[in-house]
């Protein structure tokens, strides 16, 4: 059990959500892996005048997805991407596989981690943690282009 002590709260804020700004990402993958699109969600707040309020991505892709993840060891990353292998590996038999044997496992990883994200922004900056930063995660095997919708939703500075 946690004791009251150890949590802290600030005071609410309010602000009127005065702006919906809309920008379409998109990413040429360079195949399997992880692309970290931290720098373009900074840019879209920056350039979408952005106060307080909330970032939503969304992935438009079934076989790709979005994640939050450390940003300062790179290892985390080989050892997700062994992790989402080891849950849906190729060549066991799956009956989709009009795309090849990379094309049902990918659609499972999708399924495991996330086609929309929502990260809130405080004073025209995202509220990441100090090591996170927002990825795109391509499972398949040869290179895509993908689109990520970007909307911010809030005030405007």
């Amino acid at each position: 059990m946690t004791s009251a002590r150890s949590m802290t709260r600030s005071a609410p804020s309010t602000v009127q959500a005065t702006s919906i700004t809309s920008s379409l990402l998109t990413v040429q993958t360079p195949g399997r892996g992880f692309i970290d699109l931290t720098g373009e969600a900074r840019a879209f707040i920056a350039d979408a005048g952005a106060g307080d309020g909330a970032l939503t991505l969304f992935i438009r892709h079934t076989s790709a997805s979005l994640t939050i993840q450390e940003n300062a060891d790179p290892s985390v990353l080989v050892d997700l991407a062994t992790a989402l292998a080891r849950l849906a590996p190729e060549n066991t038999g799956w009956v989709h596989d009009l795309e090849g044997p990379d094309d049902m496992p990918a659609h499972i990883k999708t399924m495991l981690t996330a086609t929309s994200l929502q990260v809130p922004v405080l004073d025209g900056a995202l509220a990441l943690g100090t090591w996170q930063g927002i990825y795109l995660i391509e499972h398949r095997s040869r290179p895509h282009q993908r689109e990520v919708v970007l909307q911010f939703i809030g005030s405007q500075r």
